[in-house]
């Protein structure tokens, strides 16, 4: 069949198809001429009659009809909410395979945007596949046809929340969590007025953050009272932007923390501040890169992108000094009193936005730089490095397509990937985290 006729019969029939691939985000490609069509739930090597949904400029989107010749690597999805939530992409992919493909993805990236490569790749880092995800944020929305509170993750490829009880990859006990919190509101005179829940679990404390667009009345406060006695976890309300968040018990301000046991080390957090979703994987990630940055007692390090000191406060166990830096000033001074409660005395924290140019501090030369960026990479950081190039550069990302691009701009610098790992943050997603080390 010529593709001009593939392409016709996308917009009409059904089609027998073999699956050759999947895309960055899990989903299946077939080929039809010279167009790739994209399919939810179909895996490589597999044969299925799939039925067009939407033709885009580049590719079509269709979905599975039927599934013809399985793959060997196909698994049945544990979770009832799978084909409908967008939490989970690829529970249908064993986890062995799943890794295999996340590592796969990294790979290619590199090749493809920056021409580069490591000179030795580590083993992925990988933790337990279910109940490791100790934040999350969840939709809240009242479905009048329904009548009641749905809570849960958006659906996969529409703007409605699921409608869900359990999550099989939240810590227990939140992953019983959506259903009685749907109950909950379902009761309050909020159920149209509170839009998002935001919960997190410390290793002993666990906190949700409420989202209200009303002020709740005496009632609405007895029922979050009596939830946070039930699931013993600290209520907090959230009126407008981050400061706004304030809790209904105060003593359970700063009840929030993480242990990095390789270090003896306890982090605290706020129920809003960014901290990485498995704790397991993240321990094992700040390890790893704590060692293979091979950081002597009379280095000067900078750590960029800092948070709430996870790299930082560990690298100063080693270093002669720390800077951390960071863009959240609320970030910056939580830092700052974890250094002091892990009574370290050789760091020090400053706030700046790392993606504008000319900070006096990157003039400086420092031994050892670690970069640990948002999504859209540290360009302008790098562009700056070149002044006074460190002895050697740890990178942490979330987005292997920026790292592969700014890899490749290190490397024109004069350096060279030694080391590169994966590291498993969210199993039976797309998501991955890379860890690469750079030396001169």
């Amino acid at each position: 069949m010529h593709g001009k006729r593939l392409v016709m019969a996308v917009d009409s029939e059904f089609l027998d198809v073999h699956i050759v691939d999947l895309t960055h985000d899990g989903r299946g490609i077939a080929n039809l001429g010279d167009r790739r069509v994209f399919v939810s739930g179909a895996l490589p090597g597999e044969r299925i009659l799939l039925a067009p949904r939407r033709r885009r400029r580049q590719y079509h989107e269709a979905d599975l009809i039927e599934l013809i010749e399985p793959s060997s690597q196909r698994v049945d999805p544990p979770c009832e909410y799978f084909k409908r939530c967008g939490g989970c992409a690829v529970q249908h992919l064993s986890y062995e395979a799943q890794v295999d493909f996340k590592q796969k993805t990294v790979k290619e990236a590199f090749a493809r945007i920056g021409s580069v490569g490591p000179d030795r790749w580590l083993q992925p880092i990988i933790g337990s596949e279910w109940h490791y995800r100790r934040r999350a944020r969840l939709g809240v929305r009242y479905v009048q046809g329904k009548d009641r509170v749905l809570v849960g993750f958006k659906e996969r490829a529409t703007r409605y929340v699921t409608d869900m009880s359990t999550c099989r990859v939240l810590v227990e006990p939140l992953d019983m969590l959506p259903g009685a919190l749907s109950k909950m509101i379902g009761r309050s005179s909020l159920s149209t007025r509170l839009p998002q829940a935001e919960i997190v679990a410390g290793d002993d404390v666990r906190a949700m953050v409420l989202r209200i667009l009303d002020e709740p009345n005496e009632q609405d406060l007895k029922l979050f009272g009596v939830m946070a006695s039930e699931w013993d976890i600290n209520i907090y309300l959230q009126r407008g932007g981050p400061g706004t968040v304030f809790a209904l018990n105060p003593e359970a301000t700063d009840q929030l923390y993480y242990r990095l046991n390789d270090f003896g080390l306890c982090l605290y957090f706020g129920p809003t501040d960014f901290i990485q979703v498995n704790a397991t994987v993240n321990a094992s990630l700040v390890s790893q890169v704590v060692d293979f940055l091979q950081v002597e007692s009379t280095d000067q390090v900078l750590d960029l992108y800092c948070g709430i000191g996870n790299f930082s406060l560990p690298l100063a166990m080693r270093a002669d000094t720390v800077l951390g830096v960071e863009g959240d000033a609320g970030l910056v001074a939580r830092a700052a009193k974890n250094a002091t409660k892990n009574n370290i005395e050789n760091i020090s924290f400053i706030t700046a936005d790392l993606s504008e140019s000319n900070w006096s501090f990157m003039e400086k030369y420092w031994d050892i730089v670690l970069l640990d960026p948002p999504r859209s990479g540290a360009q302008t950081v790098i562009e700056q490095m070149a002044i006074a190039p460190p002895r050697r550069i740890g990178y942490v990302s979330c987005h292997p397509a920026t790292l592969a691009r700014d890899a490749k701009q290190l490397i024109k610098q004069g350096y060279r990937m030694t080391v590169a790992g994966i590291a498993d943050m969210f199993p039976h997603t797309h998501h991955v985290e890379v860890m690469a080390i750079f030396d001169r």
